[in-house]
């Protein structure tokens, strides 16, 4: 009785189409929101605001667009990272072109640039897939970020190739980038974003356009028989997928670290967002969450674990230890649960649903 779909009656279209149809989903996220947007601004510490919040926020945007193009579309990309740095560095210089710009139309602008950005990107996907496509798209990871050093024009031929975000408002006096933002400002909006963002996603993968990509995922040849065409299908997985790494990107620049700098989104921040989709979840919007929630969360948990077991390891060991627990997980999951964290979820919930007697 604790979460049964039984005596819950829909009569009508729109309440059979909504993205939450029992009362317990709808009331376990009220109780999410709640404590994302009155508990953690009231009661979190900087630490937990700056070094973990932040973070996890921003990474799990950049994961929820890596899972629309390689978890929905089914096309693997490994140039999370270079789309990332297009729009940090297409904020920056919104920003600094036109200092009178909203925030939100600079976020806005620098991702629908990089969604531009993507679909150039995303033209050999209409040849080739899998392994290769991979390749092609490690490829325009450095080639991004080598154009990024190169050219001083992206720094406005800054010395040190490395700038600062414009202090920026949000209504008012209320600054939320620059030194003058406090970080529950930063948080706040931060959230806002994703939030938003995340709903769209979901709203977009239920649609026609996220059949359509689901379809060319499954296999791309029926998909193409029956009438769905390529181009325009794996392009617009392309476009909204950088679009979210863009905007992911300029967050990350102007809201957690307050500068823009290619090393800040090399491959390695490539893999880290795949491995997040690997082990939340691929094809699941709550899977980016999870995902990214356990890769912020379990080097917090390998450097304090040392200390709460009363043990003397170095640091440096430390930090191999994380890398063959990570290797080690995503061999895990691949093998015992492809789909991740997000299925086990499913799991324990169709449990829950025949309690007392699951099977």
């Amino acid at each position: 009785m604790i979460y049964r779909e039984a005596g819950v009656y829909k009569s009508t279209y729109r309440a059979d189409q909504a993205i939450l149809t029992i009362p317990q989903d709808r009331w376990f996220m009220i109780g999410i929101f709640a404590v994302a947007f009155l508990l953690i601004p009231a009661f979190g510490s900087e630490y937990w605001l700056g070094a973990i919040m932040l973070p996890f926020l921003i990474l799990s945007l950049a994961a929820l667009g890596l899972n629309i193009l390689t978890g929905y579309a089914g096309q693997l990309s490994l140039g999370t990272g270079g789309f990332m740095a297009t729009g940090a560095f297409s904020a920056y210089k919104l920003a600094t072109s036109f200092p009178d710009m909203h925030i939100l139309l600079v976020i806005l602008g620098a991702g629908l640039i990089t969604a531009a950005v993507g679909i150039v990107f995303g033209i050999p996907s209409l040849r080739i897939k899998g392994f290769y496509l991979a390749v092609a798209t490690l490829a325009s990871q450095f080639f991004l970020i080598w154009m990024f050093d190169k050219f001083g024009w992206f720094t406005n031929y800054s010395a040190s190739g490395v700038i600062s975000a414009p202090p920026m408002t949000i209504i008012g006096d209320i600054f939320v980038t620059g030194p003058q933002a406090s970080l529950v400002t930063k948080y706040m909006f931060t959230l806002s974003v994703v939030v938003v963002l995340a709903l769209v996603a979901k709203n977009l993968v239920r649609s026609n356009i996220g059949r359509e990509w689901m379809a060319v995922r499954d296999m791309d040849i029926a998909a193409e028989i029956i009438g769905i065409p390529m181009l325009s299908t794996k392009l617009k997985a392309f476009a909204v997928s950088s679009f979210f790494c863009g905007i992911a990107g300029a967050l990350w620049a102007f809201l957690y670290t307050g500068s823009v700098e290619p090393l800040a989104f090399d491959v390695n921040r490539s893999f880290q967002v795949l491995f997040m989709v690997i082990i939340g979840g691929l094809g699941s919007i709550m899977g980016a969450f999870l995902g990214s929630a356990f890769i912020i969360l379990l080097p917090i948990l390998l450097n304090n674990a040392p200390n709460l077991l009363g043990l003397s390891i170095r640091t440096d060991m430390v930090s191999h230890l994380e890398f063959m627990i990570f290797g080690a997980l995503i061999i895990f999951f691949l093998i015992v649960e492809p789909h991740g964290l997000a299925r086990l979820w499913q799991v324990a919930k169709e449990k829950l649903r025949l309690w007392p007697f699951p099977h």
